[in-house]
């Protein structure tokens, strides 16, 4: 038997495209709150946003520390005779200018002070052999047991610019993270852009 019905191919499309947005709609519907579960948290991402640090009441030759990344993050007020001993034991450094592609820190900090401004030095306090917390000798160094930073672990010894000694376990200089100066006494830590090299 042939049906006399004739096909009404303007409603048949019209199903077709009807189907397939709603197809589509309820795709994306599904997907959305997956897709936005991967956006990480407020916490997180205030976890990794820049810190302010003020150092208008750091003493010369004092340390403060700053939590930034769940790191303590020193900021250390050197005296001029702690600048001026910087330059006694470059020949015992490993990398004296802090040249190693090895050792995360900006291009601002490969010279001797490690700083942009020589008098207030940043560093990630964490030693880069095993993750010890190096201990602070703010004396300037009357030899390589005195002045700069020990860490106790195994023994890795630092000056107070944070380099590394040769002879330690400690593979490379002590990091430097990315930060600028947003006032005279204000540091901002984990942002440094506009900074020059």
């Amino acid at each position: 038997m042939v049906s006399d019905d004739k096909v009404d191919s303007g409603r048949r499309h019209f199903l077709t495209v009807a189907t397939t947005v709603t197809g589509v709609v309820g795709a994306v519907a599904a997907a959305a709150p997956f897709i936005l579960s991967l956006k990480p948290s407020a916490r997180t991402q205030a976890l990794g946003a820049p810190v302010e640090a003020d150092v208008s009441k750091l003493e010369p030759g004092a340390r403060m520390i700053v939590e930034w990344r769940g790191k303590p993050v020193w900021i250390i007020r050197r005296t001029p005779e702690m600048l001026a001993s910087l330059s006694k034991y470059d020949s015992l450094l490993k990398d004296p200018n802090s040249e190693d592609p090895n050792s995360l820190q900006p291009s601002y900090a490969q010279n001797a002070d490690r700083a942009i401004n020589p008098e207030f030095l940043v560093l990630i306090g964490v030693c880069t052999h095993l993750g010890c917390s190096p201990e602070f000798r703010p004396q300037p160094a009357a030899d390589i047991n005195s002045g700069g930073f020990l860490c106790a672990c195994h023994g890795s010894k630092f000056d107070l610019s944070g380099r590394v000694y040769k002879g330690v376990p400690a593979p490379t200089n002590l990091p430097v993270p990315a930060y600028r100066f947003i006032g005279p006494s204000n540091i901002l830590i984990g942002d440094d852009t506009g900074v020059a090299a």
